[in-house]
């Protein structure tokens, strides 16, 4: 699926589902594609990920049919470009608070490579472009998604504004820091927390735009926000999984073999 398709999907009304990938092993993606997620998210945010390991990864999960989802470090216009060039489909930043902030992420993404002057002109002033100029940018970036985390107050609060800029393909909220800016720190049962998010969901929607949360809690939980309109679902990690399942699977195996006492650390043995 291309970048343009996966947006098409789901502007539809159409479900997209994926999972956080943090593992650049050769032998993982295919184990990836078998599972039957229809996109992959790539977070160079809080994963040390070098630039060189990312290309890979996207070209990799690119050719496989499963779009690369990249969050970029911080909300730079020029971070989004690099994740690009490197094979990415779609931009995530994190950390959205402003107007202008979404304006330089749409230049860095839907008018590549257009720079300096021109572009500040042409998103500041909305000057027309040559005809020429403007199927060139088009036909190039058709395939390039830009999404915005909103995970603090202030983005809440300034919602509606930060949608209505042209360009923009939506959202993805940041459950971990909009629980902190709003004072419920990880409380995502509290009712502030989830009034807040059903808020988020249904201002995107109005304005026509998808929108999904990353949790890598219980399904059920994924399960509550996409009947709440959320159609991005984007569930957990690699590692979260790998960690849950395999403490699950060793805990039954333990049992079963009555060896469900307390582990000794043999760290405190060794002289």
């Amino acid at each position: 699926m291309t970048g343009n398709e996966l947006i098409q999907h789901i502007r539809n009304g159409n479900r997209i589902y994926g999972t956080a990938i943090l593992s650049s092993s050769p032998l993982w993606p295919s184990a990836v594609k078998s599972t039957g997620i229809d996109f992959v998210f790539l977070d160079t945010e809080h994963v040390p990920l070098g630039r060189e390991t990312l290309a890979q990864m996207c070209q990799v999960y690119k050719a496989l049919g499963l779009p690369p989802l990249v969050r970029i470090p911080s909300p730079d216009p020029f971070q989004a470009c690099m994740a690009l060039d490197g094979g990415a489909v779609g931009i995530l930043a994190p950390y959205i608070e402003s107007v202008e902030q979404v304006k330089e992420l749409v230049g860095a993404t839907k008018f590549r490579p257009v720079k300096g002057k021109k572009l500040k002109s042409l998103l500041a002033e909305n000057k027309k472009m040559s005809d020429v100029l403007g199927s060139y940018i088009r036909n190039r970036n058709q395939n390039n998604i830009l999404l915005i985390n909103i995970e603090s107050v202030p983005a809440v609060e300034d919602l509606d504004h930060l949608l209505a800029v042209p360009g923009l393909d939506g959202v993805i909220i940041g459950p971990h820091d909009l629980s902190c800016s709003l004072d419920v720190p990880e409380d995502y049962q509290n009712p502030l927390f989830k009034k807040t998010v059903h808020t988020i969901i249904e201002k995107t929607r109005a304005h026509d735009l998808p929108v999904g949360i990353h949790l890598s809690e219980a399904p059920e939980w994924q399960v509550e926000w996409a009947k709440a309109g959320a159609n991005i679902v984007l569930h957990s990690s690699d590692i979260s999984l790998f960690g849950h399942a395999l403490k699950h699977d060793i805990g039954q195996i333990r049992r079963s073999l009555g060896d469900d006492q307390e582990k000794t650390d043999y760290r405190k043995t060794i002289i």
